[in-house]
């Protein structure tokens, strides 16, 4: 309470007689002496008789029980006071109270298969660069996130309030001996790129920061963190943190220790106000199982990771981006979390299964945007699939 006084002011006077009797308002006087104030305001009864008096204090604490809170609008006001990093506790919930009035009503939607299975990449791609597919609430471009154009196909004039990416790392994963030896060896494109990955990361960051309004979220390998963090920098980013994502278990290889961690840069557009929409007693390091490795995708990030970031930086209905869609992880994410996605991939055969896995979890189908025609029709379609690919050569 004087933590209330001090901020707000002495606003609620108290009841009390000319005796020096308090009527009501026991807990303010307190606080206002052990502020060292002089004077309170206060406003006098002495007309009323012990029995009214008593009367009146049942009164005073059970009527503060009557109003009915618009959960809603108090989530909506919660969030806007959070944002504006006003303290919460003066508002008189405890900390219990004010997580699950930021959370409100969050959903938890369940898909009919598991969250981080993956389809088989298809000999033939379905999608061909530029196509947009529509998801539901979503939406996924064939695409280069390099280019700005690629941008206003996803979005048109509008913006996102939060990203989450995984960009290639730089390395390439998918070309080892074991993976070539199994016949799963799918390299992922720009995944390698050498003295250049600087270049193509400032491109892609330039490109996507301009069009978010909050949190920014980019998963990378520890051996590139300086050219990640130099890119961001350069290209407007304010970096706040890393988050560590500890895995369950590491992969053997000839390092003297095994990585069992990946790191997530975690930051915003300079000059804007990201969403802040979790808990504050969240640390940096993120204990989360990983999928079984994947021969499609070796560095694919379990969906419960990216749903925590999305449920902590936005808000249900939000639009997330992922400019590097790979096979879907963000999708499925925001699927679950009831938020928008706006998807890139380069790849037109990950674009395809980042679709297919959309469609195999939701049980519901994707249209191309450009002729209406649903996503199984057109993978179909023999003739489309023959011209398609020998396009694609």
């Amino acid at each position: 309470m004087a933590a209330v006084i001090a901020e707000f002011g002495f606003r609620i006077p108290i009841c009390a007689k000319s005796t020096g009797e308090v009527v009501d308002g026991h807990l303010r006087l307190k606080a206002a002496i052990k502020l060292g104030m002089p004077q309170v305001p206060v406003v006098l009864a002495d007309e009323l008789t012990d029995a009214q008096i008593r009367a009146f204090r049942l009164l005073a604490n059970r009527s503060a029980t009557w109003a009915e809170w618009d959960d809603e609008l108090l989530r909506l006001e919660m969030a806007e006071l959070n944002e504006a990093e006003f303290d919460l506790s003066l508002t008189g919930f405890d900390a219990d109270e004010l997580a699950s009035i930021l959370a409100g009503d969050e959903p938890a939607h369940e898909g009919e298969t598991d969250d981080d299975a993956v389809p088989e990449v298809a000999e033939e791609s379905v999608s061909q660069p530029g196509d947009v597919w529509v998801l539901g609430d979503h939406r996924l471009l064939c695409g280069d996130a390099t280019k700005p154009q690629s941008y206003a196909s996803l979005l048109g004039e509008g913006r996102v309030d939060m990203v989450f990416c995984d960009p290639p790392y730089g390395v390439n994963y998918a070309n080892t001996a074991k993976d070539r030896q199994r016949g799963t060896a799918r390299p992922i494109l720009n995944d390698n790129l050498g003295e250049g990955f600087y270049d193509f990361l400032h491109a892609a960051l330039s490109a996507m920061l301009t069009r978010c309004d909050g949190a920014v979220y980019i998963a990378m390998s520890s051996s590139e963190l300086d050219t990640l963090q130099a890119a961001f920098r350069a290209a407007g980013g304010h970096w706040s943190t890393f988050i560590i994502w500890a895995k369950d278990a590491f992969t053997l290889g000839r390092a003297d220790y095994q990585r069992q961690y990946e790191p997530i840069l975690y930051g915003w557009p300079e000059g804007v106000k990201r969403h802040w929409c979790g808990d504050r007693d969240q640390g940096d390091v993120w204990q989360i199982k990983k999928p079984r490795k994947n021969d499609l995708h070796p560095t694919m990030k379990p969906v419960e990771l990216v749903e925590r970031a999305i449920r902590n930086s936005s808000r249900p209905g939000d639009v997330v981006l992922d400019p590097f869609g790979g096979s879907g992880t963000t999708l499925i994410a925001a699927e679950k979390s009831g938020r928008g996605a706006r998807l890139m991939e380069l790849d037109p055969k990950y674009a395809d299964v980042a679709v297919r896995r959309w469609q195999d979890w939701t049980g519901e189908r994707a249209v191309r945007e450009r002729d209406g025609q649903p996503f199984n029709e057109a993978a179909s379609a023999p003739e489309e699939a023959s011209s398609r690919n020998a396009g694609a050569q």
